[in-house]
């Protein structure tokens, strides 16, 4: 039988034109779990130690907030995105 690698899309988030298309497409699901969910995985792939160094934010609390179940503070939100030296757009 084959062992298969389970899929985790950090390993697809190896720029930063993947890191920022991959968030574009989460926000347009209009879904805010699902866009902390995104950009959890984006601080995944940053290296959560670096993000929580960079947001004054612990790790286990990025962790938490930025999960499935997880319900982030929009402050922390932007901290986070700021770390990523990302931007959000309005846009009509």
């Amino acid at each position: 039988m084959m062992n298969l690698k389970k899929f985790d899309v950090v390993d697809f988030l190896d720029s930063d034109e993947a890191l920022v298309e991959y968030l574009n497409v989460a926000l347009e699901e209009n879904d805010p779990k699902y866009f902390a969910k995104a950009l959890g995985n984006v601080a995944r792939a940053k290296g959560m130690s670096f993000v929580s160094e960079a947001t004054g934010l612990g790790r286990q609390s990025l962790y938490r907030a930025l999960s499935d179940d997880g319900n982030p503070r929009i402050d922390t939100l932007f901290r986070v995105l700021e770390a990523l030296e990302v931007k959000l757009a309005v846009r009509r």
